[in-house]
């Protein structure tokens, strides 16, 4: 089957266990000259120093740019599959590496900038000297005032502020492993999460701006107690950053004995400094738990060695970052994402770091765009959501600002070749180099990218593997898809590399059941080549050797035996010019087993109709096939969102299948989601039915 003819028929040869592809190839673009005149990675023969037969020597490249106070003995111990140790022997802090070891020479250059969400507060600048300083302070404090010790675990529930990253340093100063909390999680989410880690310290803001409002955070902060309490895992002390020091922005009364104010604390602690901890490279540096909304959070345990030296090396190669840059990711610190491309990797390779405490449409579509103009921000780094959201509140807002990117990444789901040709044409304007990134929390960091200065861009693609990781496409049978046969299947790296997670925190066997079981060849083999992982993410492979993601497989609708990604059905949906967002959920059918429902939203300017309904049921049948008609188009004034702007799927998914939505409190438009369903079912409210596992688990991490 050609993927160049977009009326290309449902699937050619395939199997129920495959998922159908329908994507047509889409033209390249080329990085400009100015942009590989200045890049960090233009050697052709880093293919050659990262290929298999250097593996795995060739991540020695990765951690020489590190400063390591004893050198390792072993590059990769695979004793204990698929357990595999990184760099032992070898000792190294991640604190020192990301501050004390640029002061020589960048010591007044600023390594934080801080945005406030209130335009008319002045951004916040640490430099590498004042950083060092707080870190080296609030360390103190830990030690002496929290009584933490090396290996004990603490939970940081904090928004976009300074004093997070200076948190996280000032933990892994003291090896003591750092579990931060999204600030738009409850405290239910907080709570799990600190029992789960053993944690008896919680560090929390008392509130923070979002969205025009001041949020009481620290009333997270007694339901996370409670929840913890409830778990077996007492909180002995919560340590409160206050957003405005000496003023309380919280209705919620400190508990004494309990509740400290860092800003009243820290004072008998100024001036110390802290001898940074000579970690083994095997040490836990961070626990992340992932954002499931169900079942026991699960702790990804991140080493200090390895994790350093991959997020030191991807942000080098593939971001490109270099010292005299400013380097804006918009992530939350409190995703994978911002951990390692916020702060270790960037301020592991002596960047400015910008950080952005708030909505990035408030308090209007120009606010991205007039912070990049004013910082003179060059590298920016945000996730297709992001850029969705951007390109509905304000299409042609970048033209009206002056600022110039060299380089833009997008991470955290696929996104659509419509969507990057915006990010690329406009927000970029035709300057810079995209990376369309993909990996996951346990990754530590970017398993595929295409190398920006010298591969070409593919909208919709994220490209090969990058330097060292070698993925591949396997069916159900663990049989490898070739190139270029549009059959899609489940993508998976054969080899590992220093940024996989160690374990999950306290559950070895749910470590190696849901990412090596799937696929190991010889459960008792020491060859790495035995044990490939299973990233539960579909995909095909171009081809040119380029991976397109196709979404969760979890997330796969199965009509009539076609399994369709969802992924591949919305990106067809943002096609039409209307449309500006889109959301598809399967809906049980007596006949095919499931229909896709698609739930739109609308660019500015544009009036629900009819006739956008069938324009967008027309372009699906085009693209895809019949089989892919849905059964319905609803167009809505928004999605139903989390805090971080993703869409919820799975609230979607129970309305049309007329299930409980579940919680929906703690969304950032909790509103919109009764509006939906009456938008859907009617101002009659349905008795929510008991359906199928499937579509009651739709949309639902792990």
């Amino acid at each position: 089957m050609s993927t160049d003819d977009p009326k290309a028929p449902e699937s050619v040869g395939t199997t129920e266990g495959q998922i159908a592809v329908h994507w047509r190839e889409e033209e390249s673009f080329q990085p400009s000259a100015a942009f590989v005149a200045q890049a960090n990675l233009t050697d052709p023969a880093v293919n050659e120093r990262f290929a298999e037969k250097n593996f795995p020597q060739c991540f020695i490249e990765y951690a020489d740019m590190l400063d390591w106070t004893q050198r390792w003995t072993t590059v990769l111990d695979t004793e204990d599959p698929p357990f595999w140790k990184w760099f032992t022997g070898g000792q190294l802090n991640a604190s020192y590496n990301c501050v004390d070891r640029h002061l020589a020479q960048h010591k007044n250059k600023a390594a934080l900038i801080v945005v406030p969400e209130p335009e008319d507060e002045e951004p916040i600048t640490l430099t590498y000297q004042e950083l060092y300083v707080r870190v080296n302070e609030f360390a103190a404090l830990l030690r002496d005032f929290a009584g933490l010790k090396k290996g004990e675990r603490v939970t940081i529930h904090m928004p976009m502020v300074a004093e997070l990253p200076v948190a996280m340093l000032a933990c892994a100063r003291l090896g003591v492993v750092h579990s931060v909390v999204f600030g738009g999680f409850s405290g239910e989410a907080c709570g799990m999460r600190a029992a789960d880690s053993g944690s008896r310290v919680l560090i929390y803001m008392d509130g923070y701006h979002r969205g025009g409002k001041m949020i009481d955070h620290k009333a997270s902060a007694e339901i996370a107690v409670a929840t913890a309490e409830m778990e077996g895992q007492s909180i002995d002390k919560i340590l409160v950053w206050r957003r405005y020091p000496g003023k309380y922005c919280s209705a919620t009364p400190m508990v004494k004995g309990r509740d400290f104010f860092v800003d009243e604390v820290i004072g008998n602690y100024r001036g110390v400094r802290v001898e940074p901890e000579a970690m083994e490279s095997e040490d836990p540096l961070f626990l992340m738990y992932t954002s499931g909304t169900t079942g026991k959070p699960k702790g990804c345990q991140h080493r200090t060695g390895g994790y350093l030296a991959y997020v030191t090396g991807t942000s080098k190669y593939i971001q490109d970052i270099h010292p005299e840059d400013v380097y804006w990711c918009m992530a939350d610190i409190g995703w994978i994402t911002g951990h390692s491309y916020i702060v270790y990797g960037p301020l592991s390779l002596a960047a400015t770091s910008v950080i952005y405490e708030g909505v990035p449409t408030y308090p209007d579509a120009g606010r991205v765009w007039r912070i990049a103009e004013r910082l003179d921000v060059n590298i920016f780094h945000t996730s297709p959501t992001a850029i969705r959201m951007l390109r509905k509140a304000g299409p042609l807002e970048p033209q009206k600002y002056h600022y110039h990117f060299k380089h833009m990444t997008t991470v955290g789901e696929a996104i659509e070749p419509e969507v990057w040709k915006w990010y690329y044409h406009v927000v970029g304007k035709d300057e810079a180099v995209i990376v369309d990134t993909y990996w996951q929390t346990e990754n530590g960091g970017f398993l595929c990218s295409t190398k920006p200065a010298m591969d070409p861009m593919k909208p919709g693609s994220a490209g090969p593997g990058v330097p060292g990781i070698y993925p591949c496409i396997l069916d159900e049978q663990g049989n490898e898809l070739p190139a270029g046969t549009a059959i899609a299947g489940n993508i998976c790296i054969r080899n590992p590399w220093p940024g996989i997670i160690q374990t999950v925190w306290g559950d070895r066997d749910r470590f190696v059941r849901q990412y090596y079981s799937k696929y190991c060849k010889n459960p008792a083999s020491k060859d790495w080549r035995d044990w490939p992982y299973f990233a539960a993410d579909g995909a095909v492979l171009s081809a040119d050797g380029y991976f397109r993601i196709l979404g969760r497989v979890d997330d796969v609708i199965n009509v009539a035996g076609h399994r369709l990604g969802t992924k591949e059905l919305e990106s067809a949906c943002l096609t039409v010019e209307e449309v500006a967002e889109a959301a598809v959920v399967p809906v049980a059918d007596d006949i095919k087993g499931r229909v896709p429902d698609i739930y739109v939203s609308l660019k500015p300017g544009y009036a629900p109709v009819r006739e956008i309904e069938e324009k967008i049921i027309a372009t699906i049948e085009a693209m895809i096939g019949k089989i892919a008609r849905p059964r319905k188009v609803w167009i809505v004034a928004d999605m139903p969102k989390t805090r971080s702007g993703k869409i919820m799927r799975r609230v979607l998914a129970a309305i049309s299948n007329t299930l409980d939505t579940g919680d929906t409190s703690t969304l950032a438009n909790p509103d919109i989601v009764e509006q939906i369903r009456q938008h859907v079912q009617g101002n009659q409210k349905l008795e929510a039915k008991d359906g199928p596992e499937d579509l009651k688990t739709f949309g639902k991490e792990e």
